[in-house]
């Protein structure tokens, strides 16, 4: 009977009696893929354009690592992608730059729809094969000065020193989603911040949130499409 292959980090399963000569080699491969599963780091540049991951079978490669350093300065969206049918655990941490506040990125798989990674965040994802999720995050925090979409967990330091501008929040967000804002340099009394809702409530109101008092810090948490989004904290 030939070898087989291990579904998930594509290891070469012998079988007894097969590959005389070579189990050395074999077993020693797959011990550096397991290595790899376990303790493996990549600095992985998506500046320049999306990246697709690879589980090659019998062999180390880029998609079996167990840390992941995003880098480079984002000129569009971009995305990283996993293949399918693989369940795997992994950590991303977000080191980008982001040239301009709107470009996003997003870790999926193939056939998923996968995770936006919020500015400055690392995240512990989950594959089961056919989409990623996330578990718990470390916020990363980032300046605006300008007009901004939030993702969900962002934590913004908002300067509106030269002009007031507008930070909108998510489109469609999931129940327990956050966003943190921040007043960066106690000037939201001379130029106000507005929070766009985005077509969800705020406490279950229909207007947009202004905010006004110099050094207030907020964060929203969306609750459902009836209550929108709440305040969990609202500071100055």
């Amino acid at each position: 009977m030939a070898s087989s292959t291990s579904s998930d980090l594509k290891l070469e399963l012998m079988t007894t009696g097969e590959k005389s000569g070579t189990w050395g080699s074999i077993t020693n491969t797959n011990l550096q893929i397991l290595e790899q599963a376990a303790s493996g780091y990549l600095s992985l540049a998506v500046g320049s354009g999306d990246v697709a991951l690879a589980l090659t079978q019998y062999a180390t490669s880029n998609g079996k690592n167990l840390y992941y350093k995003l880098t480079g300065t984002l000129t569009a969206n971009r995305t990283v992608t996993m293949p399918d049918s693989a369940e795997r655990v992994f950590i991303i941490e977000d080191a980008t730059s982001r040239s301009s506040s709107q470009y996003t990125l997003t870790v999926k798989t193939v056939s998923g729809t996968g995770v936006t990674v919020p500015i400055g965040a690392k995240m512990v994802l989950y594959s089961d094969g056919s989409n990623i999720s996330s578990g718990p995050i470390t916020k990363g925090y980032h300046t605006a000065t300008g007009a901004y979409t939030a993702v969900a967990s962002d934590q913004i330091f908002a300067n509106t020193t030269s002009s007031a501008f507008t930070i909108t929040l998510p489109a469609s967000p999931s129940t327990g989603d956050e966003v943190t804002i921040i007043d960066a340099r106690g000037t939201f009394a001379t130029n106000n911040l507005t929070v766009d809702r985005n077509g969800q409530p705020i406490n279950t109101g229909t207007s947009n949130l202004t905010l006004s008092t110099n050094g207030q810090a907020i964060t929203l948490v969306y609750v459902d499409s009836t209550r929108g989004w709440a305040y969990k904290t609202n500071t100055a």
